[in-house]
């Protein structure tokens, strides 16, 4: 699938998944820049829309995308959004025990989550 296309289908999972029918300013060159491979930093204020430029483009790639959080909250929150909108997504953290993080990890490694 070409740039072109990708960025289609990341419009159409953003409706089809978030029920949104355009992304908010910035997004979507920030979604571009994902899908073109290159290492994007995004510095949007708090509720601006930054799980979105992560999350929309593990819909449209191949592979899981792998997320860097300090808060288990969060981490719980944006894995409980993603499942309930039918996108296989798991955390790893300090409160589950070693058994079940392996086997999460044996899940991931399995194709199991794309987040």
């Amino acid at each position: 699938m070409n740039l072109d296309e990708q960025i289609v289908k990341a419009k159409q999972n953003l409706k089809k998944f978030w029920g949104y029918d355009e992304f908010r300013p910035g997004q979507e060159d920030v979604v571009k820049s994902v899908l073109e491979g290159r290492e994007t930093l995004v510095l949007f204020p708090t509720g601006g829309g930054k799980s979105l430029c992560y999350q929309v483009p593990s819909t449209v790639l191949e592979g899981l995308t792998v997320v860097i959080s300090p808060l288990i909250a969060l981490m719980q929150d944006q894995v409980d959004q993603l499942t309930a909108r039918g996108i296989p997504a798991t955390s790893i953290n300090s409160v589950i025990s070693s058994f079940e993080v392996e086997q999460r990890l044996i899940n991931a490694r399995n194709g199991m989550y794309r987040l």
